[in-house]
């Protein structure tokens, strides 16, 4: 079930919600004059979020590069990704 709070609460109970944010990994959702406006959560949480949402891109890149035939053998793959660590590259 969602935590919602008013703008009242965030101003006069920071600290509580912070706390709940970082114990509970999730976010709590501010509201002004009755209406939803924020959505405050952890630093670790937004940057995990925000990871799934970079990786979920990628894989959807990579799906439309295999539809439109643009693929490659791992084995290709993997020579060039140890190429470019040995010129230090990586």
């Amino acid at each position: 079930m969602p935590n919602i709070r008013s703008s009242t609460d965030l101003r006069n109970n920071y600290n509580e919600i912070s706390g709940f944010c970082h114990k509970n990994h999730e976010p709590v959702f501010i509201t002004k004059n009755g209406q939803g406006d924020l959505a405050v959560m952890s630093i670790e949480t937004y940057e995990a979020l925000h990871g799934k949402l970079e990786l979920y891109r990628l894989l959807d890149e990579s799906r439309e590069a295999i539809k439109a035939g643009r693929k490659r053998a791992l084995s290709e793959v993997m020579s060039d990704i140890k190429q470019e660590i040995a010129n230090g590259t990586i």
